[in-house]
């Protein structure tokens, strides 16, 4: 009887354990020091970037006190002489300073102008090619300016443009007389923001194709039923949905409206073009280094930066307050 009942009963079975407690830290620690000590691998990799800017970027920053001092070369680092605002009244009372910063604000206004939307239009005319290969050639040919130095790139512009280069020789067979296009100053900004179009172009469309590649397709079969033709498509779907990208270039653009292009200008321009050429990165060049006088160029570049600050935190905002993209 004891056997039968052992064997109809039914096996005992041990309750289920509760999983063990999660494991907890000591109070007072901080999110962000439990993160850098989990992933401290990852951060190790900022290490490097973190000291380049904290070199070359910001300790040069202290530099921008001799603005404020007579600083002469040979002595203390920082200045001889607190001066105040002397350099500043210099460079503000300047007619020279002047034509130079008028020159940069049309400089960075046509290059900003023509520079910007140039790389959107090609990236939208690249993404309607159908063939691979087209598609490949043309970007690869457009990509291939980028790669070139600014000393090829200027060598190159001034070699076509040459009184006895090929432009003058295609002149010539319409009967029209030479042009001496890099003595000439009227021709300089047409020049410089041409090439800068040309390098610059197709490496931007880059950052286009790639935003023009996570559209939904799905939005464009929806224009398509509600009977969107490709013009419309395009201005419904297409720019909608790269215009924060667009937004972030164009701050970042804006941001450097005012640091034109020094290397190029300085191979390109000439004392024959400098009415429209001087711009007040190779006039702070002329008066910091060859004329050795550091505290008034360091007051103008100061001036410079300031302006910078200004535009890109403006755009920032208005930015942020009717698009809803923003750098910061």
């Amino acid at each position: 009887m004891t056997t039968s009942a052992v064997a109809g009963s039914t096996p005992r079975t041990e309750p289920p354990q509760d999983p063990p407690p999660p494991r907890t830290t000591r109070q007072g620690t901080r999110p962000w020091r439990r993160a850098l000590r989990r992933d401290w691998q990852l951060y190790s990799l900022a290490v490097l970037p973190l000291l380049f800017f904290l070199v070359f970027r910001y300790l040069p920053m202290i530099g921008n006190v001799i603005a404020f001092r007579r600083f002469e070369p040979g002595g203390s680092i920082l200045g001889e002489q607190w001066v105040g605002l002397r350099y500043v009244d210099m460079f503000l009372s300047d007619p020279a300073f002047w034509q130079v910063f008028r020159n940069t604000l049309w400089m960075g206004l046509l290059t900003l102008l023509f520079c910007f939307p140039v790389p959107i239009v090609l990236a939208l005319l690249l993404n309607e090619v159908r063939r691979t290969a087209l598609k490949r050639f043309v970007q690869s040919v457009s990509y291939l300016p980028h790669f070139l130095s600014i000393v090829i790139v200027a060598g190159i512009t001034m070699q076509m443009l040459a009184t006895d280069g090929p432009v003058n020789h295609a002149l010539s067979v319409f009967g029209h007389d030479p042009i001496r296009f890099i003595q000439e100053p009227g021709w300089f900004r047409t020049i410089y923001v041409g090439s800068e179009v040309w390098q610059t172009a197709g490496w931007g469309t880059i950052l286009y194709l790639a935003a023009l590649s996570t559209i939904d397709d799905d939005l464009y079969e929806a224009a398509r039923i509600d009977g969107a033709n490709r013009w419309q498509q395009t201005w419904h779907v297409t720019l909608p949905g790269i215009r924060p990208t667009m937004m972030t270039l164009l701050i970042l653009n804006i941001g450097t409206f005012m640091a034109v292009g020094f290397e190029k200008i300085m191979l390109l321009y000439n004392p024959l073009t400098y009415p429209t050429a001087d711009v007040v990165s190779t006039y702070l060049y002329r008066t910091g280094i060859e004329s050795n006088s550091f505290s008034y160029a360091a007051a103008i570049g100061l001036f410079e930066a300031v302006i910078g600050l200004v535009l890109i935190t403006t755009a920032n905002q208005m930015s942020r307050r009717t698009v809803g993209t923003s750098l910061w």
